[in-house]
């Protein structure tokens, strides 16, 4: 099951484990990133889709992206296509 990014949790409540959560992304043209929180994208290592829910009134249109940071973390972040905005997620 893919987790809800819209779903904002109240303040000061517990998150729920593995919630995405709001990272600022600059896009190259062709919609990958180009950076993530300021840190410099050093390789998109796999790129992948996800479409479900679509008969749904929530549908989930997300493209997916495992980079590496310039400091050599790794990341996994999404463009949730039907928000337009960029959010983080650990892979389990």
């Amino acid at each position: 099951m893919v987790a809800p990014a819209r779903a904002a949790s109240a303040s000061g409540s517990a998150r729920r484990l593995n919630e995405p959560v709001h990272v600022r992304v600059e896009a190259h043209v062709d919609g990958s990133p180009r950076r993530v929180n300021r840190s410099q994208v050093t390789l998109v290592r796999e790129e992948w889709r996800v479409a479900d829910r679509w008969w749904t009134e929530t549908p989930i249109s997300r493209r997916y992206f495992d980079v590496v940071l310039a400091g050599g973390e790794h990341a996994v972040v999404f463009h949730d296509e039907e928000v337009g905005s960029w959010f983080s997620q650990r892979g389990t």
